[in-house]
């Protein structure tokens, strides 16, 4: 009940105009946020089939769709390669798997970063073990990042099991991949990931002035690392995210209220909201057959 309280003072305490303002950047950065996804589609798959700005954003917005649906999201795999042609489906899925990836590099790699940051700060623990925590998640990060640029060794572990033959030449693909395109995969997946940490920031210094900038954007990381992690169905994970969140922010806030309340808004706006205007294009998939607008 003090919570309440305490959580309803501080909205009264907040300029409204400052809040629509704020709402209204926070759902651009959405919109902005899926056109570097769409972007990073169209780059993905130019070399197996071209896909013009208006089919790669409804391909990229019926995989949103399917996604919500669907556990840890398999369904977006299903919802956007529907756009392609027959033919390249299977690739185009393993190609959009490299995105993903990235996506997933990065997460894991700031993330680990924000792990050893809290543990060297908020746990009791000996200098010995604060450096080896460090160490892990240095190591880690590198794994990840070596993994990333030598992503056709999925291709090399895949036809390694006879179960797998009969879709290894899809994997293939994953050879015609060079460095510089991956770099290039990875700096519109950085690009994302710092629109998407922006929009917790910009809502936090509004509704939470008095947080520390450094500790605010280290927790972020985590609670995206955690998300990563945890088998969920996006249509249900604002109570998943939210209770992650209000446990890591008790540490630099009692506001655990406002801390819910801002990830379960960005939930929607990211997640659902899009989902929905992607279901305007799922309705028009044929999804027996080629898309050809």
């Amino acid at each position: 009940m003090a919570n309440l309280l305490e959580f309803k003072y501080l909205i009264n305490s907040i300029n409204t105009t400052a809040i629509y303002w704020t709402i209204g950047v926070v759902v651009f950065l959405m919109f902005l946020n899926w056109f570097f996804e769409v972007a990073k589609w169209q780059y993905l798959v130019k070399d197996l089939e071209e896909l013009n700005i208006w089919k790669a954003t409804k391909s990229v917005f019926c995989g949103l769709t399917w996604a919500i649906f669907t556990p840890n999201r398999i369904g977006e795999y299903g919802g956007r390669i529907m756009l392609l042609k027959v033919e390249n489906r299977a690739r185009g899925a393993v190609l959009m798997g490299v995105g993903l990836f990235a996506q997933l590099v990065l997460t894991s790699v700031f993330g680990a970063l924000g792990i050893a940051w809290f543990v060297s700060t908020f746990l009791e623990t000996p200098s010995a073990v604060q450096f080896g925590i460090w160490i892990l998640a240095a190591i880690y990060g590198l794994a990840f990042i070596l993994l990333y640029f030598n992503v056709y060794w999925v291709d090399t572990l895949v036809n390694r099991f006879k179960i797998l033959h009969k879709i290894q030449p899809f994997f293939d693909v994953l050879r015609e991949v060079n460095v510089s395109q991956l770099g290039y995969v990875l700096l519109l997946s950085l690009i994302r990931f710092i629109i998407f940490t922006s929009q917790y920031i910009l809502l936090m210094q509004v509704i939470l002035p008095d947080l520390a900038l450094l500790p605010m954007i280290l927790m972020i990381f985590i609670l995206f690392f955690v998300q990563s992690a945890l088998p969920t169905l996006d249509i249900f994970d604002f109570s998943v995210r939210s209770f992650v969140a209000s446990n890591l922010y008790a540490y630099i806030t009692t506001q655990d209220i406002a801390v819910m309340a801002i990830v379960s808004f960005i939930w929607f706006v990211n997640l659902i909201l899009p989902a929905i205007i992607g279901s305007v294009f799922v309705l028009n998939v044929n999804y027996f057959g080629d898309n050809n607008s």
